[in-house]
């Protein structure tokens, strides 16, 4: 009797998912081609559907009278590998998200999209496969539809044989772009013949068929040859004409940086702390053991040359390099530092790339062609093996947390890539997360730091600005007395200037002109949010809600104000009093057309602009050596979030945008407006004192039962009614309740902050508990039964969310 074969499968089907493999019985014609990794077709009920085959058994408890067969398998190789599959499992636990929508966020839009194969006989193939299988051609578009079992078979082995190749055209998407290319001849006594005949005059003919012959059987792009041999286009269409050669078309790979001109860098000399960083890191690379480093460098202390010299010690090694950036801003930066090191041995993945551009750079990584990759969030999924290093840059940037289904954390999935490895993790930032720095004072991390500037650079003085003086008498402005000063004194000295602007919060919240002061509801201690359309103002967290303020609670005056401005408001003021400045600005806006940024900011390094304006994504990563200047406008925005990291995210904004001045020679200045320059974040970024604001933060933490003391979840629903999703919430809250322990903390329900969005109505709830997986359980069942709701209902479980926005 014959072997069987059973494989487990997650199948695709959107209506009801399962994290439950299916079981599945592989034809005898697949059993030496399916591997995990492989996607499949397969039958689902009445019809077929996609799905990943996660794990193969030789054995299996259900009657084979009730298993149904692998119709097809659609891949000849894994598009995913063994690390990968196991992470997604773990994934699915974490995140409360089915396990196919993890599969597929790791692989590239291309992947996803209706696509066609295409084969092509790179070794000596039997005569049955090239004349039967590719027609006499050296190409074919493979459809598996068109091929028996036995024939994929074959295919497969074929491929692991490397006698034939595959690459993935996408239908109107991704397309393999080709370039003209010369396949020269193979038959040396006609060429040899030909090379007789010529007459004497005809020197460039005589080059190129020497050269020819010297090279018989390649395939050379135009340009190369053009290069090696300087011929005209005149005398390679002879050549094509006197059949020494044929017209071909090779695969261009895309290259987002191939317009960038990059040269060479040497790695720097390191200070005693930089060295002590790289020596424990690389030794524990070297024992070959797991170890996650918590590398706190102030801004401009080198933090990226240590990573660049631990990632080539690994380098040197034969092992690759994972390297992670929180944002697209601060990729092409990055990027340029790593090539100027590694070269072509660097590829790069961030959704900024086109699909044909991100699946190219995936296709390198997958086939082994480069060593580091370098990207932001979903380039912790990069198809790399055998990893040495993984590096998480900014490690405290919300922009690590996918914010929605699969709600995943970079950072997390980093340590456990870095685990399952047995490698070691830097996570880097000058303003660590609070839940970061209490794991290294736990000593689950390893806390290294740098308190010196490199070079000798000195941290910037940091000057705050009370904005209630400044708007006491005069008009209301957005820049005081001090800043308009500071800024014609860059001007006339020929320095540049950066001007942040926090939109975090835009309008979303009242305060007093006069004395600064935010309403805060009593239960949570949280900035409340203006609602316009009740004219109320609402905590989102525990649901309290009182009516707008006319009069101060604190002060008494009647200076109560909507805050927020935009950058084309602060553009058009600067135009009025500094109309010789050369303004750059910098925000969703001017940077939405790709490589748009990157361009603002070469224009900027190039000292073409005076005055770099913008958001949030000029606070990090920019080193330009003529920038003396800080100007931030509106420190307090983040402050009046209803959410309890408003005062770590202030601090952390103001500390990295405060790192862009004199981070070279000449000394750096920053200005810090604010109506409330009491506050702690805020005195504490003014010293640069990480350690004071870690203190207090975490005693203001500790006293609201917050993290890092307390993990957190948040459930969300939505409906396009909002009485049955009030309703329908109040249920789930009842439930919850009653699965809950007493030590278990239930907030809510209640609408989120921004209540409707797209005609649908949201809420929430928050769980805050001590012991990590003390509801995975219930919440696991709870996101199962929402799978049943009707009329549109839909829910999310979000653990650990960044924002309660």
């Amino acid at each position: 009797m014959k072997e069987l074969y059973y494989a487990q499968i997650i199948v695709d089907v959107p209506t009801m998912q399962t994290n439950k493999p299916y079981t599945y019985l592989v034809p005898e014609s697949m059993t030496n081609t399916l591997q995990p990794g492989m996607r499949v077709d397969v039958p689902f009920g009445h019809r077929h559907v996609m799905g990943f085959v996660v794990g193969l058994r030789a054995t299996t408890d259900i009657p084979i009278s009730q298993l149904r067969l692998v119709t097809k398998v659609l891949d000849l190789t894994p598009v995913l590998n063994t690390e990968l599959l196991n992470l997604s499992d773990y994934l699915a636990q974490e995140t409360f998200a089915f396990r196919i929508s993890i599969l597929q966020t790791m692989l590239p839009n291309a992947l996803k999209a209706n696509y066609e194969r295409v084969l092509s006989i790179i070794d000596e193939v039997d005569d049955d496969v090239a004349n039967r299988l590719f027609k006499g051609l050296e190409q074919m578009t493979y459809n598996a539809s068109d091929f028996g079992e036995q024939d994929i078979a074959l295919l497969s082995k074929l491929r692991q044989e490397h006698k034939i190749d595959v690459a993935v055209t996408v239908a109107n998407r991704a397309k393999i772009k080709t370039q003209r290319a010369y396949q020269f001849g193979e038959d040396i006594e006609f060429l040899e013949n030909e090379l007789q005949n010529l007459r004497q005059s005809a020197k460039q003919q005589h080059k190129l068929l020497t050269f020819i012959l010297g090279h018989f059987g390649e395939t050379w792009v135009k340009k190369e040859l053009q290069e090696v041999l300087d011929v005209s286009d005149a005398v390679i269409r002879q050549a094509v004409e006197k059949k020494w050669c044929y017209i071909t078309q090779v695969e261009l790979l895309r290259d987002p940086f191939a317009t960038t001109d990059i040269s060479p860098t040497e790695p720097l000399p390191l200070n005693d702390e930089q060295r002590n960083a790289y020596e424990q890191i690389t030794g524990t690379f070297d024992s070959g053991r797991f170890q996650s480093f918590l590398l706190e460098g102030i801004t401009g202390s080198g933090k990226t040359e240590v990573y660049l010299q631990a990632a080539q010690h690994v380098f040197k090694q034969g092992r690759t390099v994972l390297f992670l950036v929180p944002e697209i801003a601060l990729t092409p930066q990055m990027v340029r530092r790593v090539k100027s090191r590694f070269g072509a041995q660097t590829a790069v993945l961030h959704s900024g790339l086109s699909d044909g551009e991100r699946y190219d750079e995936w296709r390198r990584i997958e086939r082994g062609d480069v060593k580091i990759v370098v990207g932001a969030r979903s380039a912790v999924f990069a198809p790399l093996d055998n990893i040495g290093l993984i590096i998480v840059d900014e490690e405290h940037e919300v922009a690590y947390k996918q914010t929605d289904n699969p709600r995943y954390n970079a950072r997390d999935v980093a340590l456990w890539r870095g685990e399952y490895y047995q490698i070691p993790v830097i996570l880097g930032s000058a303003t660590p997360s609070l839940e970061s720095r209490a794991r290294a004072q736990r000593g689950i991390y390893t806390l290294l730091r740098l308190t010196q500037r490199a070079g000798k650079a000195q941290l910037p003085a940091v000057e705050i600005i009370d904005m209630k003086e400044t708007l006491v008498n005069g008009p209301e402005t957005i820049f005081s007395d001090q800043l308009k000063e500071k800024l014609l004194d860059r001007l006339h000295k020929g320095e540049q200037s950066v001007l942040m602007l926090n939109r975090r919060g835009f309008s979303s919240f009242v305060m007093c002109r006069d004395c600064g002061f935010v309403p805060r509801d009593p239960n949570c201690n949280l900035a409340m949010t203006l609602h316009m359309d009740s004219h109320t103002l609402k905590c989102h967290y525990c649901g309290h809600e009182e009516p707008i303020p006319t009069i101060c609670a604190n002060c008494g005056s009647k200076r109560i104000r909507y805050y927020g401005t935009g950058t084309e408001k602060v553009e058009q003021e600067l135009a009025e009093w500094l109309p010789g400045a050369r303004v750059l600005r910098m925000d969703q806006d001017t940077t939405r057309k790709k490589g748009s940024m990157d361009k603002l900011l070469q224009k900027f390094g190039d000292h073409q602009a005076d005055i770099l304006l913008g958001t949030q994504m000029i606070a990090k990563g920019l080193d330009f050596p003529d920038v003396t200047l800080v100007g931030v406008l509106n420190a307090d925005t983040a402050l009046g979030l209803p959410d309890f990291h408003a005062s770590e995210r202030t601090f952390q904004l103001i500390t990295q945008v405060s790192g862009r001045a004199g981070r070279a020679q000449k000394a750096g200045e920053v200005l810090v407006q604010t109506f409330n320059p009491e506050h702690y974040a805020i005195a504490y970024a003014k010293h640069h004192d990480y350690e004071g604001f870690y203190r207090q933060e975490m005693a203001v933490r500790h006293a609201g039962n917050y993290a890092p003391y307390y993990y957190t979840v948040q459930i969300q629903a939505s409906h396009a009614d909002e009485n049955e999703a009030a309703k329908q919430m109040l249920q789930i809250a009842r439930w919850l309740k009653k699965q809950a322990g007493s030590d278990i903390i239930i907030l809510g329900p209640s609408p989120k902050p921004i209540a409707k969005m797209r005609n649908r109505y949201y809420f929430q709830i928050i769980l805050k508990f001590k012991q990590r997986d003390a509801m995975d359980e219930h919440l696991q069942e709870l996101q199962d039964r929402s799978q049943k709701a009707k009329d549109g209902f839909k829910l999310s479980i979000d653990r650990e969310p960044v924002s309660f926005m």
